[in-house]
């Protein structure tokens, strides 16, 4: 709709009110989304001149098949969590899919795309409003690779989520792999300038989940495949892990995250 509204030079709010729709509340993306009723729905596809079957292919959101047809057609603003909040999608990525429209769109992004490999792009989080470059940290599309190895794994779901976990703690608190994080955000900043004058957080926030991504592919898919056997110790385990993450240990803490689920999960 604002790729619409800009076309025609309005505002989002003008170009519903020329629509013949109401809107309710504020807003703005990524924090909070459009949504629209099934009237609404009926009136941007005709201002798209799109039918509203074919419509719903792009936003497949859009309500196609609302009972309450007599209400007035009208949009609201709901605030999303942060975890539901869309990024940017890969501009060139964009352009192609457009035909040349546009290079600018928001996309909900699963874990597994993260990185887009053939144009070295990823927009981490949702506060980034022009993706990242990513080609000089070639071991960024490495991780994307084996994450799409990782999806065919049964506890592949389960694995991602202890392994993002474990490795957000890390970063947060300072464990373990600093040395390696700290070098690989100076290139994200050095390729990507706006990266460091983006005013809403810093650029260790903005690109946490980029920074530890090859880390947390390589652990997600060692957990995948951890044998639950009694015999296997948790030391054993992290001497396994260590070695999967290229370290040569793991130290040895009560509160560990990764050992505290080795040693209370696991089994």
């Amino acid at each position: 709709m604002q790729r619409l509204a800009t076309a025609y030079r309005l505002t989002l709010p003008q170009l519903l009110h020329g629509a013949g729709i109401t809107l309710h509340g504020h807003g703005t993306l990524p924090p909070a989304e459009l949504h629209l009723n099934h009237n609404a729905a009926r009136h941007l596809a005709v201002l798209a001149r799109t039918p509203l079957p074919h419509l719903t292919r792009a936003p497949p959101h859009l309500p196609h098949n609302d009972t309450a047809r007599s209400t007035e057609a009208a949009a609201h603003w709901k605030r999303l969590e942060a975890e539901q909040q869309p990024v940017r999608a890969c501009t060139l990525c964009t352009r192609h899919r457009s035909h040349g429209a546009t290079g600018t769109a928001w996309v909900h992004r699963p874990a597994h795309r993260l990185v887009c490999p053939r144009h070295h792009q990823a927009a981490p989080d949702p506060r980034l409003t022009t993706t990242l470059h990513t080609l000089a940290v070639p071991e960024l599309t490495d991780a994307h690779h084996a994450h799409q190895r990782l999806l065919r794994h049964p506890r592949a779901t389960t694995a991602w989520t202890t392994a993002r976990a474990i490795t957000t703690r890390w970063y947060d608190h300072q464990q373990h792999l600093t040395h390696r994080w700290h070098t690989r955000l100076t290139k994200l900043i050095a390729d990507s300038p706006h990266l460091a004058t983006t005013s809403s957080a810093s650029p260790a926030l903005l690109a946490r989940d980029l920074v530890t991504y090859p880390e947390t592919v390589a652990l997600a898919r060692t957990l995948a495949v951890l044998p639950n056997q009694p015999h296997r110790t948790t030391d054993d385990a992290l001497s396994l892990i260590a070695h999967r993450l290229e370290l040569p240990s793991l130290a040895s803490n009560a509160n560990d995250p990764l050992r505290a689920f080795l040693t209370h999960t696991r089994h």
